[in-house]
């Protein structure tokens, strides 16, 4: 057994040897090679508060969200400064995978149904291959599901429908300054009137500015170029605080804007913030990991 154990020692030195010489090699040459670093939390939120963010849901993670907005405050105590009053959204978006997610949702505003398809296409990052920005393209669908939306008009099925798409161009600037544009396009079968086209366009500007780990300033305002009346004031501007609580991002904020969709809050009539005629709301997201390889 001895003699055995010797030669079996032997015939192993030369792997020994050469293994020791193979690590002192890979000391010479350096570190490894250069890897990518992909650039996340740009928003701790796949929305900024009313629009989409650039951020992307991971690989089977299930978002539920709860999005509740109250009346106007101008209307003073009366009504104890909107609380009074409130509409609700209800949704769920999920990442199908790292670049790609599905929602549907559903808001009392209207009795609006709606749906989308959110896909990244290009992610910031940094290494070895360096990319600048995210790019990131949204479709999305509404269905108004009010009995008798506008009376004397036969509301057909077909006729309740709007289309959105969005190229969301954002880029994480420091570790605490987040930015993003974010040309729309918003079709509608239906309009109430001539002056009321069936396509508006604009561009959608969203913010981040991080206070602490938890806690962020977040800002969100849509220009539509050719809604009417023209008027800057009465497109929808937010301002909020994101607040994360571990599986929670928690967002209390100001806005001019009564829907919480894109066809509602680019398209009806918003009050005017110049006035004072805001609302206060908040955004509950709640995350849950549904497969492996979510968060």
């Amino acid at each position: 057994m001895k003699k055995h154990s010797c030669i079996f020692l032997l015939l192993l030195l030369p792997f020994i040897s050469f293994s020791q010489e193979d690590n002192d090699l890979l000391d010479l040459l350096g570190p490894g090679e250069e890897t990518t670093n992909y650039v996340t939390n740009a928003f701790k939120s796949p929305r900024v508060i009313n629009s989409h963010s650039m951020e992307m849901l991971r690989e089977g993670v299930l978002d539920f969200r709860i999005l509740h907005r109250f009346g106007d405050i101008s209307n003073g105590a009366y009504e104890l400064f909107g609380l009074d009053n409130a509409s609700m959204r209800i949704g769920f978006d999920y990442g199908v995978t790292d670049n790609l997610s599905v929602g549907i949702g559903r808001s009392t505003y209207f009795k609006e149904l709606d749906g989308f398809v959110k896909y990244r296409f290009l992610q910031q990052s940094t290494g070895k291959r360096t990319t600048p920005l995210s790019l990131v393209w949204v479709s999305g669908i509404t269905y108004n599901g009010l009995r008798d939306p506008y009376p004397g008009e036969n509301m057909t099925p077909s006729r309740r429908l709007a289309y959105y798409h969005q190229l969301i161009a954002g880029r994480k600037i420091s570790e605490k300054f987040s930015l993003q544009l974010a040309p729309f396009l918003l079709y509608r079968n239906f309009t109430s009137g001539s002056l009321d086209p069936n396509i508006l366009y604009g561009l959608e500007i969203g913010a981040r500015y991080k206070l602490s780990n938890r806690i962020a300033v977040v800002a969100d305002y849509t220009l539509a170029l050719n809604r009417f009346p023209g008027l800057l004031a009465h497109n929808p501007l937010s301002l909020g605080f994101d607040i994360e609580t571990g599986g929670h991002v928690f967002q209390l904020h100001f806005t001019n804007a009564v829907g919480m969709n894109e066809r509602s809050y680019i398209s009806d009539d918003n009050w005017n913030w110049l006035k004072g005629e805001v609302r206060f709301g908040f955004n509950l997201s709640r995350s849950f990991q549904l497969k492996k390889g979510g968060l």
